[in-house]
């Protein structure tokens, strides 16, 4: 396991609450789990969080912004999403997925992305069938209780709280700003974390 500085300082992790999983714990997930609380939530690796949000921020600013989807149907992933969108330059598909976006030019918001990057892959599930239908390599937030069948990438997360996504969506954006030559690594980004929801 890497002993590299964490991205923002554990304390910060464990505020947000991006470690708390779900009660329910599918085996897919099991590699990310550290323990379960004595009221049966699990409790996630920071050390591997933070490692995939690393791998994923690298991965992600290899594209072009406006190639990048981002796509979510939750609610507490609005403001978190519109905020990356806006840091970032990647395109917001927020609230419902229509059915075509992805695979039928004959639909007004019709588009071709090179990646998405899913929040939820439950809520979300129709982005991803789509992007397997042709071929769109699949990013996601996905908490214990999700299988990583069909994901391409998986972040290990709270994908639910507000305070964990925010803070996931800032790490993202930071560190996608920094792998592109936007945000120079020894200065201190300028956009609060509260403004990304968390």
């Amino acid at each position: 396991m890497s002993r590299q500085r964490k991205l923002v300082p554990l304390e910060k992790y464990l505020v947000s609450g991006v470690h708390i999983g779900t009660r329910q714990k599918m085996k897919d997930m099991s590699e990310f789990i550290y323990k379960l609380r004595p009221d049966g939530l699990a409790v996630m690796n920071i050390q591997k969080i933070d490692e995939r949000l690393r791998v994923v921020s690298r991965f992600l600013s290899r594209y072009e912004p406006g190639e990048v989807l981002v796509v979510a149907a939750r609610e507490t992933a609005k403001k978190p999403i519109r905020k990356f969108a806006e840091a970032t330059g990647c395109k917001p598909c927020i609230g419902r997925f229509m059915p075509g976006t992805l695979t039928n030019p004959a639909y007004e918001k019709y588009t071709e992305p090179r990646v998405v990057f899913v929040n939820d892959p439950i809520a979300d599930k129709q982005c991803i069938t789509e992007a397997m239908e042709v071929g769109i390599p699949i990013v996601s937030l996905c908490d214990t209780n999700h299988i990583k069948e069909n994901i391409d990438l998986i972040i290990p997360a709270n994908n639910k709280g507000k305070k964990s996504l925010g803070l996931v969506y800032w790490i993202i954006a930071k560190e996608m700003l920094i792998e592109r030559g936007v945000l120079p690594p020894d200065v201190e980004y300028e956009v609060p974390v509260e403004e990304f929801g968390g």
